[in-house]
């Protein structure tokens, strides 16, 4: 009677397959670098910074292809960091 209910090969390679094919469907050009949270308690206030760093790599469209290198000049520096919150005294 265990064999009854037992999964099917034919099942079990669906499953399979399945997990594949999701794989192959999904988006693989967004990877999280760096996910950091920082986190303080002032009595009844809890301060939360969540720090999330992606990588999105995305397809050349046609005008990308027909310009040339970007200049060193114009790199893209990342927003200083937001002042801490003031504190009570």
């Amino acid at each position: 009677m265990a064999a009854s209910r037992d999964k099917t090969i034919m099942r079990s390679l669906g499953e399979f397959v399945g997990h594949i094919v999701s794989g192959i469907r999904a988006n693989p050009t967004r990877h999280v670098v760096k996910h950091e949270t920082e986190e303080a308690e002032r009595g009844n206030l809890v301060l939360r910074r969540t720090t999330i760093e992606e990588i999105e790599v995305r397809p050349p469209s046609a005008s990308d292809e027909s310009s040339h290198a970007p200049s060193p000049s114009a790199s893209h520096h990342p927003p200083p960091p937001p002042p801490p919150p003031p504190t009570s005294t």
